[in-house]
């Protein structure tokens, strides 16, 4: 097996975190890990939570992203990560098993529910500062989100993505994987304030 080469990008959410790997780990899939014991049946995330401080993880075809509460920065942190998911590989196991995946609900399920939440608890927030949100589309357990009105361009609405809207669809519903800003934050004349045409 050739050298695996594992590219990390700190996330502007500085406890965040993407490790890129140089092949699929997980080909064409995503699934979230919310805690340690959620990890069970996933040998990549059991490897991931026995780093210290390691608090969440996301893996998603070949992007490992890590949530940390560790104190300790990630030049420190990072290299053991970049150990673990290198033996995880070497080692010829399946990063997630089928018996977990199994276990999804479907896509139509999971879209019903994420617009449930979005609907009673997200937007009325991001209304009141003049934003919309509103589901794309739900593929597998990856979800697309888009933003509009205040919240396109916004230059908080990548900490608005994470901390509220990524954070309460995950305390809802721990079994959507990916979550994926699908907007142009850059589009239109002036961004900060575009029409929902939704």
């Amino acid at each position: 097996m050739s050298d695996v080469k594992i590219t990390a990008e700190p996330l502007a959410v500085g406890s965040m975190c993407k490790f890129i790997v140089d092949r699929p780990v997980y080909e064409n899939r995503s699934y979230w890990f919310g805690n340690a014991e959620a990890a069970e049946l996933a040998p990549l995330a059991r490897r991931l939570f026995a780093v210290p401080g390691v608090a969440q993880v996301l893996i998603s075809h070949q992007t490992i992203t890590v949530t940390k509460i560790s104190p300790q920065p990630w030049q420190m942190t990072g290299p053991q990560i970049g150990a673990a998911i290198r033996e995880h590989i070497a080692s010829g196991e399946a990063a997630v098993s089928s018996e977990l995946q199994d276990k999804l609900p479907s896509a139509e399920e999971l879209r019903t529910r994420v617009e449930t939440i979005i609907n009673d608890e997200i937007a009325p927030s991001v209304a009141s500062h003049g934003g919309s949100i509103r589901v794309v589309d739900v593929k597998d357990n990856v979800v697309l989100l888009q933003m509009g009105g205040g919240c396109q361009g916004c230059s908080s609405a990548t900490a608005t993505l994470k901390f509220g809207v990524e954070a309460a669809i995950r305390r809802a519903i721990p079994e959507v994987g990916e979550i994926i800003d699908t907007t142009d934050h850059s589009a239109g004349a002036n961004p900060y304030y575009t029409a929902d045409t939704a």
